[in-house]
């Protein structure tokens, strides 16, 4: 795990109060795939701000489609290990995973966009933290992947907080913006410390891009208490105490 950097912080925007998601009996085909949207930036854009992917968010929702048979997959824009971050050593879960060697070693192994066969699998989920705003959104190669399995394979979307930036330049084969017309979820900017210098070297606010494309952005204003919006094969999710729940709501939509 030498070249795996670990950021032991609580970060800035979302902040870690997971929710345990339950167990609904849940049961799928062993040969079914999922795959995981991970970015490889260690700072905020061009600042000396450390950046990472939210390892609360990964695990969860890692958690809940493994136990449901489900095999992941990881991919980055650059392949290869992946910074993490917003680490809590207190939370079972996220112990659990942290000294999981088998585990911690996938994360410093992600694909790369043309290892990625997209009808290997029956949806994505784009991990969340400040990482997940710079990398992801503009790769081109990770959103053909996305929208093949998308129109192509009838797969489904999701994403969990600042992960949802990842989704705002998705298009559809006619051109038209895939949030146009839906409901999503994201990290909202009554959230975000818009005077903090993390939140200046972002290249986008999620909300206001989203209500730009033509989508309906919801969200709940308490906050923390495990927010979701489904539209369909697009599944999203507010902050942290959601990652649980987009993975279960993803399951739940495989099975209709």
């Amino acid at each position: 795990m030498c070249s795996l950097v670990l950021i032991l912080f609580l970060g800035v925007g979302c902040k870690q109060k997971p929710a345990i998601p339950s167990n609904k009996n849940m049961v799928a085909n062993q040969a079914e795939r999922i795959l995981f949207i991970v970015s490889n930036a260690h700072f905020y854009g061009n600042s000396d701000i450390n950046a990472s992917n939210h390892f609360s968010e990964i695990v969860q929702a890692y958690d809940v489609f493994r136990r449901a048979g489900y095999e992941i997959d990881f991919v980055s824009p650059e392949g290869g290990a992946i910074p993490i971050g917003y680490i809590s050593t207190s939370d079972p879960l996220q112990k659990k995973y942290l000294f999981d060697n088998d585990f911690m070693d996938i994360l410093e192994t992600t694909k790369k966009p043309n290892e990625v066969i997209p009808s290997d699998y029956k949806a994505v989920y784009y991990g969340g933290g400040g990482a997940a705003m710079f990398g992801v959104p503009e790769n081109g190669d990770i959103q053909k992947i996305v929208m093949e399995l998308y129109e192509e394979h009838e797969g489904i979307i999701s994403a969990i907080c600042h992960g949802t930036a990842g989704i705002v330049n998705l298009k559809t084969q006619d051109g038209t913006y895939l949030v146009a017309g839906k409901k999503v979820n994201g990290f909202p900017d009554s959230f975000e410390n818009m005077d903090a210098e993390y939140y200046k070297t972002f290249p986008f606010s999620i909300q206001e891009t989203i209500v730009q494309r033509g989508g309906d952005f919801r969200f709940s204003e308490k906050g923390w208490d495990g927010f979701t919006v489904s539209d369909g094969r697009l599944i999203s999710g507010q902050d942290p105490s959601a990652a649980g729940l987009v993975a279960e709501k993803v399951i739940e939509t495989l099975k209709q």
